[in-house]
C-alpha cells in the first residue's frame, strides 16, 4: 500500500511542536511566519540572515512529495512522517550512512524548541534522537534538489568528507529554524579536525505546495 500523504499532513501540522493551536498568538509565541513562495533572492537574503554559507545552500523540489509517496503505508508510515518534518539535521558518516537523526517533532519544548533537551549535542557528532533508517539515504535526498544559482558548487558530486550533514530549514518557522542553524553550527565546531560538510536544505516552497 502507497502512503497517503492526506493522512501525514495533519500530524505534521498537529505534531510539529505537540501543540495544535495555529491561531496568530500562537504563531507569534514560536516565531512562525506565513506561509508563502519565495524567490531566489528571498531565499538568499533569508540564508544570510540565518548565516547560511550560500555555496553549501539547495532548495528542495517540490516533487520530493512523489518519494514520499512511494513508500508502503503500514510499514513505513512513521519514517516517512519522521522525514516529512519542515526542520531536520541528518548526520551521515564517511560512507554516507545515518549516524544521527534529530526532527522537530521529537525536539519538544516552548516557547522554542529544545533540540539539546538530553544534551546530545554536547559530542560531536551528536547523539540521535529520532530513530535512524536507511530509506531516506544521502544521495538519494540530494536528487531531490537543485542549487542557488549562480553561487552554489556541484554538492551532488561523490564527496570524501568524514562526516556530512543534511539541514532542512526555512523562512516560515523562522526563530526556530534560526536556533537551531546556530546549536548546529556550534555543535560542528566540536569537529576540530574533523572534515565536514554542512549543506542547508530550504523546503519553504516544497510546504507552500504540499500543504494546501
Amino acid at each position: 500500500m502507497k502512503l497517503n500523504l492526506k493522512v501525514i499532513q495533519p500530524l505534521l501540522l498537529i505534531g510539529l511542536f505537540s501543540l495544535q493551536s495555529c491561531s496568530p498568538i500562537f504563531n507569534g509565541i514560536y516565531g512562525f511566519k506565513k506561509l508563502k513562495t519565495l524567490t531566489e533572492d528571498e531565499i538568499i537574503t533569508t540564508a544570510v540572515k540565518f548565516n547560511i554559507p550560500l555555496e553549501n545552500c539547495l532548495v528542495l523540489d517540490t516533487n520530493y512529495k512523489s518519494l514520499l509517496k512511494s513508500f508502503d503505508t503500514l510499514t513505513q508510515a512513521e519514517t516517512v512522517k519522521n522525514h516529512y518534518q519542515p526542520l531536520q539535521m541528518l548526520y551521515f558518516n564517511k560512507d554516507k550512512k545515518l549516524i544521527s537523526f534529530h526532527a522537530n517533532c521529537y525536539a519538544g519544548g516552548f516557547p522554542n524548541l529544545k533540540w539539546d533537551r538530553t544534551k546530545s549535542f554536547s559530542t560531536f557528532p551528536p547523539q540521535t534522537v529520532a530513530p535512524l533508517d536507511s530509506l531516506f539515504g544521502y544521495s538519494m535526498i540530494l536528487k531531490y534538489t537543485h542549487k542557488l544559482k549562480p553561487m552554489a558548487q556541484n554538492l551532488n558530486e561523490q564527496m570524501v568528507d568524514e562526516y556530512v550533514v543534511l539541514v532542512f530549514w526555512n523562512r516560515f518557522l523562522g526563530r526556530q529554524s534560526k536556533r537551531m542553524i546556530a546549536l548546529l553550527q556550534q555543535n560542528a565546531a566540536l569537529a576540530k579536525d574533523k572534515n565536514l560538510k554542512i549543506i542547508y536544505i530550504n523546503n519553504d516552497n516544497f510546504f507552500v505546495q504540499n500543504l494546501d
